[in-house]
């Protein structure tokens, strides 16, 4: 899925694939400039439910930033820490994003942090981000 983000000044759109068996969200910001610093891509741990032909996602507040070339690395662990002491977020839930997390930094490490590698291991064979 392709969104406009008018509102950002630096995007000038948010592309999004849901991975559901594993988990995750995977984003990419297009910036607005073709003269831009390249943004890492960011995989998020959701909580995916499916009711017959319509899916929803809850975002599970913790991610990892795949900058491409450089090491993975854990992002938004400050916001998801408080929403586990704030009983925001259900501990089944935190410990279902924690999992997911390490889990695909150890895969994404497994394939010397590359995106497109790590993909077609998984069997998406799409290139990414997308052109």
């Amino acid at each position: 899925m392709e969104c406009p983000t008018p509102e950002d000044p630096f995007s000038d759109s948010e592309v999004t694939w849901l991975i559901p068996d594993l988990g995750l969200r995977l984003t990419h910001h297009r910036p607005r400039s073709r003269h831009a610093r390249r943004t890492p891509s960011v995989l998020t741990a959701v909580r995916v439910e499916r009711d017959g032909r319509s899916w929803r996602t809850t975002d599970l507040l913790l991610g990892l930033a795949v900058p491409g070339g450089t090491t993975a690395r854990i992002v938004r662990s400050e916001e998801f820490a408080a929403a586990v002491a704030g009983r925001v977020l259900r501990s089944g839930d935190a410990d279902l994003a924690l999992r997911t997390v390490h889990r695909t930094l150890e895969e994404i490490s497994l394939h010397r942090h590359d995106m497109t590698a790590w993909l077609m291991h998984r069997g998406l064979y799409e290139v990414w981000p997308p052109l």
